[in-house]
């Protein structure tokens, strides 16, 4: 389905990690330069795999679908530990406070312009998440500014599929063709919203190349620089 792009846009939908809480750099990538600041030496290919197999994990603890940023980053932490060969050589509370202060600096720096956004547009986060992305976002302090939310653990659906995308469009009751996506995912958030009729942002670093057939609407290094480009 093609975007109409003549008509006003009434919505926009967020990805989280990596999205709304960094310009374009994924979780595991921010972990490991925490990991090796603090110590650590495993190279990124094989810290990348076993972030992965956390990732399952921390979606499983008892507790998860309470913890709010500082905790889930915690107990991923607490995990990647457990699986590293020099996991009792690093500075654990050094990687949770670089992680939390950089994420507590971005949602500081991208409050102001939700909050205008806010009042133009309704507002919904899409995310491939582990059941705790309200009270992540609630400890945040941005939570009252999306009227929809759609946290893949508990939809039970992920991204790509479009399932978890109709049902933030339909709680906002707006249509795909009057809405952006904006996130840093090729695969999970731009090409499915794409495919759906939105229009897309694709958040990403200049140093990051087009992957090959991707054709996001716009592209940004910074999601502050989104604003610029909506209707």
């Amino acid at each position: 389905m093609s975007t109409k792009g003549n008509s006003a846009a009434r919505a926009i939908l967020f990805d989280f990690g990596g999205t709304l809480d960094d310009d374009g750099l994924h979780w595991p990538l921010r972990f490991h330069i925490a990991y090796r600041e603090a110590g650590g030496e495993v190279a990124f290919r094989e810290f990348e795999s076993l972030f992965k197999s956390v990732d399952k994990d921390l979606a499983e603890l008892p507790k998860i679908r309470t913890m709010g940023q500082r905790a889930a980053i915690a107990a991923t932490t607490a995990l990647l530990i457990e699986r590293l060969p020099d996991g009792d050589r690093v500075n654990v509370v050094r990687i949770i406070d670089t992680l939390h202060h950089a994420v507590l600096a971005t949602i500081a720096r991208n409050r102001p312009m939700l909050e205008r956004l806010a009042e133009r547009y309704r507002l919904g986060v899409v995310s491939n998440f582990t059941g705790n992305l309200e009270p992540c976002l609630t400890e945040l302090g941005i939570r009252p500014l999306f009227r929809s939310l759609a946290d893949s653990a508990l939809v039970g659906v992920a991204k790509p599929d479009p399932r978890i995308f109709h049902v933030v469009l339909k709680e906002l009751k707006v249509d795909a063709a009057h809405t952006w996506m904006v996130g840093d995912n090729p695969d999970a958030d731009i090409r499915p919203a794409h495919a759906l009729g939105m229009r897309t942002i694709w958040l990403a670093p200049d140093s990051r190349p087009m992957p090959p057939g991707l054709m996001p609407t716009r592209r940004v290094a910074r999601l502050t620089d989104i604003e610029s480009y909506l209707d």
